[in-house]
């Protein structure tokens, strides 16, 4: 599972945790290191849908608690050393315990109810339907933000919605109730984004310690209820998950500090395209064409969503500086 594309501005990354250097590149090299970004990017989607694979198999016969529970062991091993190596023993210092741990609880929710919603769902349908989080982060920036949403994101956002009933058809015999679980997932996402955003201020290697630490806390205190000891194929699959989701962000965030944030979001949406793949070469599974055009239409509507924002963030820091459009 990947964060959101459209998304992952509010969230805090390992690349602010060792800033990259400002560059002194000529536009050439410079276009050649966006390129090569670009497919970093790409390839990060292929590991974030193989993870996602491995989740949904794993939970033919473990539950998903103790799958999530396996996948934060082995991001939290990986996550929580890097930070301290980097920045000492003040490296989860917070002044925003309380929110640092709503976030926390929010990303360890969101993972449950997403390899919930594998269980049930394609891998292609649920990750189509979790891309919808930049719609709840619309709804939800009102009254926690204060923020005012124009027209055109509330029309992003209705666009969104429609791409999400395409792809749940309510009503019809395709209908499932378990394509609740990844809208559940994506509206956690958007609270822990919320969160994010009202702790700013907070160091980035302190935010991401605190997620790994608290939602690894947070699930082991549910796991001994829902344990199965897995056979030692089972433990090899999980550490298959684990290493690609780990190997996911920590291409995407070699993405993000060679190249723009605007640049590399949309290639993150070729992850539907890898599940429907990955998909249908495990399970024998092909997304419907109802799926496909809703992940299509779900896609648009975060496209258009993060170019929205970006202006939006654009014009307030012009604002702040006193400078005006002509």
């Amino acid at each position: 599972m990947s964060p959101p594309p459209s998304a992952v501005a509010d969230c805090p990354s390992i690349t602010e945790v060792v800033p990259a250097r400002p560059s002194t590149k000529s536009s050439a090299p410079a276009r050649d290191a966006t390129f090569a970004a670009i497919g970093v990017a790409l390839v990060s989607t292929i590991f974030f849908a193989m993870g996602d694979v491995a989740a949904k198999v794993l939970t033919g016969t473990l539950p998903a608690i103790e799958v999530t529970w396996l996948r934060y062991l082995i991001f939290g091993l990986v996550v929580v050393p890097t930070v301290f190596v980097a920045r000492g023993t003040r490296a989860m210092h917070t002044p925003r315990l309380r929110l640092q741990i709503i976030r926390a609880l929010a990303v360890a929710g969101s993972a449950v109810l997403f390899i919930l919603g594998l269980g049930y769902l394609q891998v292609a349908e649920a990750t189509a339907i979790n891309f919808i989080s930049p719609i709840f982060i619309t709804a939800l920036s009102i009254p926690l933000l204060g923020e005012k949403v124009g027209i055109r994101r509330w029309a992003a956002a209705a666009v969104g919605f429609l791409g999400v009933m395409l792809v749940v058809q309510p009503g019809g015999s395709a209908f499932q109730l378990a394509a609740l679980l990844p809208i559940g997932a994506a509206l956690a996402w958007a609270v822990a984004a919320i969160a994010t955003r009202l702790m700013s201020s907070e160091r980035p290697e302190a935010t991401l310690a605190w997620s790994a630490v608290i939602g690894l806390i947070a699930l082991t205190a549910f796991v001994p209820f829902h344990w199965r000891t897995p056979t030692a194929g089972e433990v090899g699959l999980a550490v298959l998950m684990g290493a690609c989701s780990t190997t996911g962000h920590w291409l995407i965030i070699l993405a993000y500090r060679k190249a723009a944030a605007s640049t590399i979001a949309p290639f993150s949406y070729v992850q539907l395209l890898f599940a429907g793949l990955l998909g249908f070469g495990v399970f024998g599974t092909v997304p419907g064409a109802m799926t496909l055009t809703g992940g299509l239409v779900i896609a648009a509507s975060g496209l258009y969503t993060a170019h929205r924002e970006r202006i939006r963030t654009r014009e307030a820091r012009l604002a702040a500086a006193g400078i005006r459009r002509s």
